[in-house]
């Protein structure tokens, strides 16, 4: 575009003409952009001042910025009568990703006059970052003294180029003030001649203006030889004709680390006949050769009874661990019937026992609401069933699915084999675990991915009548299937596929997965996306921007996302911190072996993202490497500042056991936590006991994010035989059906559920109506969407049911329907025994 096109373009009114003896000036800036950081998500402002002018805009990477988006002020040089123009822009990080890897952003203001135009300088906005890691850390070193000590340090890439320091002992390093110490131009550290006082622990630093990283401190141990006093004077002949002299080790004595002196510190000489004093052998030296020889047999029966002891305990302790394998066979929760449903986390509520249901009388001219029998297609028994537009699937044999009480018997192998033969779903796991699936109709029904949090719920009618659809479910393993993510972003929920795709829906279905955010609104921007059959993901709804007339709709509870969708596919929760307080729940679980028949002893503590369907494939996982649970799971948030995880193990008896790692802590970064990609990161603490006899082991594990709050776990086990009860509260398991279909998979009878919908639909001009019953059960923010649908109600009640499968209490939902005062529901408490 031209100077006259972007006149024209963005054409502005000009309060202050020019005066006549300036009207041949060309502009000239009084203040250009200078080059900015963005750090974070905190946009940038450019700058730029012209006078004489009567325009000036931006353009950054050869594009003009839209009128709207600039900031302009006018004003007179009071001296010259010369109008003055200053305009601002702000410069997103957003906008500067765009482009990302392609050039350097840029932007440069045009100013106008009526004599022509001026270009300012460009002004680079770069994104400032400081990563994490050092590329070269110092090593610590024992130097004698006086000798020349190089410690190196490169610092960890980052936009602007890291400033570095050394520090010594936390204290900051000044070469001008101590011209015993250089730093190079490469950043490392030389002691010019090592002095006892430089013995210390050295740390590089490395700073700019997005953080401030450390490097692992490097000690330096600054060691002095002994030196050799001169011998005494003999001393006087003794009752055993010698006599003696030494010399001490103390010129100087050896420091910090420094050797011995080498040689002998005693000598010994025999005296003449005439010096040595006559003594003659009488009863003392026969009674204390007899003394002598008691004693010592007397050590070695003593020595012996030890022995037998020792050998008999060794025995009966071996015979303990074998008597005791059966109970110690490895943590295996899959083995672990549960007293009541559940999930795997204590956080879940535990399904409460009714004594009383939500019913109605029975109406016996209709249907029973335990459908049973052969579901058949009602208009074309022997054509393929009807998917839409997306890929079909052949009918089971005479075109028919039984349903026995709800669930579904199938053949896992059969089922899989027939998804594999369909390109789209070349990703699906192929191991039925990770899988659900069944057969449905107008009834609808439910899928659960037992201990995962998984599930789908298919509403009554969201099938047409008419058809037989089989659905699946399915959990991605994040290894096999990543999502792409830049920025700030984050995965926070598992990829879960549910299909086939292109199924035909007249209802929404609802999918409900964990999540790992804080849930703090004002923290993040979260995402949901959506994989297209070209395989690429797209961004099908913004949280808190969702529109009612949209294909998807979510619901974000403090740990579970809700996600209302007429169209089945691949799905992942993606969030984007906008400030350092966004934080991400992670969970903190350490195993250590069953078995330890070795001086070696090891911990594993994993640090995952806080979604139940990763622990169950840690629990897996640690089931078959013979792993089990020393503690119960622990919450960590997770802050987006930048700090890495770091974990260390303290308190250990010294006289015990000793730890075999070389630094006093592990760390994991920020970046491998915070993408969310990796499912099982975890450390290992390699202990050793300094005896197989040791079978306690005590002490304390810390794990902090630095800068932050940390959890801490005690160890206080016998590493041999466990006997500590288990925690039934986070060990229990989902024991639901894997599918139900019909009326068995609601807590909401069906008849009831159409005498509600019946009754609440119709607006009532006192209220009193779906609304209310929205408002009661604290969903009110999505008023807007409830009422874009057919039936209100009926929507209201899939989420009620979605939300309260493990512990739907049908009491409370019944005390909702009797505060609204709708009599002719027909609506009324029973016992267990009336039902």
């Amino acid at each position: 575009m031209g100077c006259s096109a972007a006149g024209a373009e963005h054409a502005a009114t000009v309060t202050h003409p020019l005066p006549v003896a300036f009207s041949d000036l060309l502009p000239h800036f009084l203040v250009e952009p200078d080059d900015v950081y963005i750090v974070k998500n905190k946009p940038v402002t450019l700058t730029c001042r012209s006078t004489p002018a009567t325009q000036i805009y931006f353009k950054c990477n050869g594009e003009w910025v839209h009128q709207d988006d600039h900031l302009i002020e006018r004003t007179v040089d009071p001296a010259t009568g010369l109008p003055i123009m200053q305009v601002k822009i702000d410069i997103s990080r957003q906008q500067v990703e765009k482009i990302f890897g392609l050039e350097d952003y840029w932007c440069q203001c045009v100013a106008w006059s009526t004599t022509g135009t001026q270009k300012s300088q460009k002004a680079y906005v770069r994104i400032a970052y400081l990563r994490k890691n050092f590329e070269e850390e110092p090593l610590g070193k024992e130097v004698a003294l006086d000798q020349e000590v190089l410690l190196r340090c490169h610092p960890p890439e980052g936009v602007p180029t890291a400033e570095v320091e050394w520090m010594r002992n936390e204290e900051v390093l000044d070469p001008k003030t101590d011209p015993n110490f250089f730093i190079t131009a490469d950043h490392n550290l030389i002691i010019k001649q090592a002095r006892l006082a430089d013995t210390g622990n050295y740390t590089c630093v490395a700073k700019n203006i997005v953080a401030r990283r450390k490097s692992s401190s490097a000690a330096v141990i600054v060691f002095v030889d002994g030196g050799w006093s001169e011998w005494s004077k003999w001393s006087a002949c003794g009752a055993d004709c010698t006599m003696w002299r030494s010399r001490e080790c103390t010129q100087p004595t050896p420091g910090t680390g420094g050797k011995d002196c080498q040689g002998v510190d005693l000598q010994s000489l025999n005296c003449t006949s005439e010096q040595c004093p006559q003594t003659a052998s009488g009863v003392e030296d026969v009674a204390l050769y007899v003394g002598m020889v008691a004693v010592a047999l007397c050590l070695t029966l003593l020595l012996i009874v030890v022995v037998l002891v020792y050998r008999r305990k060794k025995e009966g302790l071996d015979a303990d661990v074998a008597d005791s394998s059966i109970l110690t066979t490895g943590f295996q929760p899959m083995g672990i019937k549960p007293t009541k449903p559940g999930v795997w986390a204590a956080r879940r509520p535990a399904r409460s026992k009714n004594s009383h249901l939500l019913t109605i009388q029975p109406d016996l001219t209709t249907t029973t609401t335990s459908y049973q029998g052969t579901l058949r297609s009602r208009h074309d028994v022997a054509s393929k069933f009807s998917m839409g537009n997306g890929p079909l699937l052949e009918p089971l044999p005479n075109s028919s699915h039984t349903l026995h009480n709800g669930k579904l018997p199938a053949d896992p192998n059969d089922f899989m084999n027939r998804l594999a033969t369909q390109t789209y779903f070349k990703t699906l796991p192929r191991d039925s675990a990770n899988t659900s699936y069944g057969t449905f109709n107008f009834l609808g029904g439910r899928l659960t991915l037992s201990n995962t949090g998984i599930s789908l719920l298919i509403p009554p009618e969201a099938i047409p009548r008419g058809k037989i659809y089989e659905i699946y479910l399915t959990v991605q393993s994040k290894e096999d299937l990543r999502l792409p993510l830049a920025g700030c972003q984050t995965l926070l929920s598992p990829i879960v596929s549910c299909g086939p795709p292109g199924v035909m829906l007249t209802r929404p279905v609802i999918l409900s997965m964990d999540h790992c955010s804080d849930a703090v609104p004002e923290n993040w921007a979260i995402q949901l996306k959506k994989q297209s059959y070209e395989g690429t993901w797209e961004d099908v709804l913004q949280m808190g921007e969702e529109c009612a007339s949209d294909p998807y709709y979510c619901q974000l509870e403090a740990e579970t996302c809700r996600v209302f969708t007429e169209q089945l596919g691949r799905f992942g929760l993606v969030g984007e911190s906008l400030s350092m307080a966004a934080a991400k729940r992670l969970k903190l679980v350490v195993f250590a072996p069953t078995y330890c028949t070795t001086l070696e002893y090891s911990i594993r503590v994993y640090c995952m993202d806080d979604t139940q369907d990763v622990l169950k494939e840690v629990m897996q996982m640690e089931k078959q490497l013979g792993g089990r649970l020393i503690d119960e799971p622990r919450v960590l948030l997770f802050k987006d500042s930048y700090h890495n995880l770091r974990l260390s193990i303290h308190d250990l008896p010294q006289a015990l056991w000793r730890s075999k790692l070389l630094a006093g802590y592990q760390e994991i970064p920020f970046y491998h936590i915070w993408s969310g990609s990796q499912r099982s990161l975890h450390c290992t603490f390699t202990l050793e006991r300094l005896s197989l006899s040791t079978c306690e082991l005590t002490g304390q594990l810390c794990v902090w994010q630095l800068e932050g709050e940390g959890q801490s776990f005690s160890l206080d086990f016998n590493i041999a035989k466990d006997n500590r009860p288990l925690d039934s509260e986070f060990l229990l398991m989902d024991s639901s059906t894997p599918a139900l279909a019909g009326p068995s998979a609601f807590q909401i009878p069906y008849l009831v559920r159409q005498k509600i919908c019946s009754s609440l639909d119709t607006p009532c001009p006192n209220g009193a109506d779906w609304r209310l019953l929205a408002q009661r059960l604290k969903l009110e923010r999505h008023l807007s969407f409830f009422a874009s649908r057919a039936s209100p109600t009926s929507v209201i009640l899939d989420l009620w049911e979605a939300q309260h499968f493990h512990s739907g209490n049908l009491n409370q939902l019944a005390a909702v329907m009797a505060e609204i005062g709708k009599q002719e529901a027909m609506i009324f408490l029973v016992s267990d025994g009336e039902c």
